[in-house]
């Protein structure tokens, strides 16, 4: 084991549970290769959506730490993902990070690819060359309810599981026939811990969110298993009725979450008057406007609230150890019409304005995590328990990892 896995090793079997992780986890450029190496380039990661690449030749690429990826539809309707380097030279073969194309080509020096992945053009090689050999190198592949998911590892772990999970609660929304209405990708100068531990708590919801405490109820109990008030039961029942799972269902490992949940008031969408942003529904099987907010998330990648008339989702990668890429899309029904069923601004500010609001969040506080008298405290046991709960995740997911 080298250096730094012991060193990591170690700070993980001495953390206290309850409290803070210590400065390094969060500022260490070690500390970040070694979680590529055991979380991000071994777990499922969401990378986006099936309405996305819809059509055959349709693409999207992203990077993973090292990796350029790329995700297409090929020919027989098959979502694939394949590492986005050129077998010649190693060239990116796609730079947008969408697009649509017959076939893959490399602008370098053009070798070409069918969609599958196989090479079909190789000028000048000679007449040794075995084309054969040089394939475009494949990338796991899994989709459940609307999203794509892939794996870098070279054995990919479980997917059914989360699969059988949570297809039942999305299969009702239908998002594999959405539409993404609109995107947004911003930066956050912090460790994508700090950003995931700002996501699990609403302690500074109040202060720091007033578009999203308009309809998101900061009740600390309102997402997790404890969440049983009246109202929810009553909610929670109702939707059920209906043929909507509601209930709040955490995996075995602690990875991911599904659940239902009711927003404020009379709210039923995510807009400063709590009214839906689109007048046609997300989904034709579901009719009734008030459907709350189906909550899901899964680490290290993603976390998603879908409602009555949209749905949002949002990726996380690394870009380094105190640098964080997260790219938001909130999806509509596919003939939703913009200017026409919904105004723009209105279905994209409350979360505009919430991810800027996060990203100055995350950003002080990795500038105070950067100080070397930066000392981890308690987490509040009333409002931070989603904050331990993914601490301990990372914890025990990184000890299996580093020790098998």
């Amino acid at each position: 084991m080298t250096d730094a896995r012991q060193s990591m090793l170690s700070r993980l079997w001495a953390y206290r549970p309850t409290t803070a992780l210590a400065r390094d986890f969060y500022t260490s450029a070690a500390d970040y290769q070694v979680e590529l190496e055991h979380i991000w380039y071994r777990d499922w990661l969401f990378v986006g959506h099936d309405c996305e690449v819809a059509h055959t030749g349709d693409y999207l690429t992203l990077q993973v730490g090292e990796y350029p990826i790329l995700v297409v539809r090929d020919r027989d309707g098959e979502v694939r993902a394949f590492h986005n380097s050129c077998r010649h030279r190693g060239s990116r073969i796609c730079s947008a990070e969408h697009g649509t194309t017959p076939r893959l080509v490399c602008p370098y020096h053009q070798w070409s690819y069918r969609l599958n992945g196989e090479l079909i053009a190789a000028r000048d090689m000679g007449e040794d060359f075995q084309r054969e050999r040089y394939g475009l190198r494949p990338v796991h592949c899994a989709r459940v309810g609307g999203y794509i998911w892939i794996c870098l590892g070279a054995v990919a772990p479980d997917f059914d599981a989360f699969a059988r999970q949570v297809e039942p609660y999305l299969r009702p929304h239908h998002l594999q026939d959405a539409r993404v209405a609109f995107e947004s990708t911003i930066v956050e100068q912090a460790n994508w811990k700090l950003v995931w531990e700002n996501n699990r708590e609403c302690y500074h919801c109040a202060v720091n969110h007033p578009e999203l405490a308009r309809t998101f109820p900061a009740t600390p109990t309102v997402s997790g298993p404890a969440a049983q008030s009246a109202r929810m039961q009553a909610e929670g029942a109702r939707w059920e009725s209906l043929g909507l799972p509601s209930r709040y269902q955490l995996s075995a490992n602690g990875q991911a979450r599904i659940m239902r949940m009711p927003l404020l008031g009379a709210a039923v969408s995510y807009t400063m008057d709590g009214k839906p942003a689109v007048r046609r529904a997300l989904s034709d099987a579901v009719t009734d406007s008030n459907v709350g907010a189906l909550l899901m998330f899964n680490f290290p990648s993603t976390w998603n609230h879908v409602l009555g008339d949209h749905a949002i989702s949002f990726r996380v990668l690394p870009l380094g150890a105190t640098a964080t890429q997260l790219t938001t899309k909130w999806l509509v029904h596919k003939d939703a019409v913009e200017g026409v069923d919904y105004d723009l601004r209105n279905l994209t500010e409350v979360w505009l304005a919430t991810n800027d609001e996060d990203r100055r969040v995350c950003q002080e506080n990795q500038l105070g995590v950067n100080s070397p008298i930066y000392e981890p405290a308690p987490y509040s046991p009333v409002h931070e328990a989603g904050v331990m709960q993914f601490v301990d995740w990372y914890r025990n997911h990184l000890i299996g990892r580093l020790t098998s």
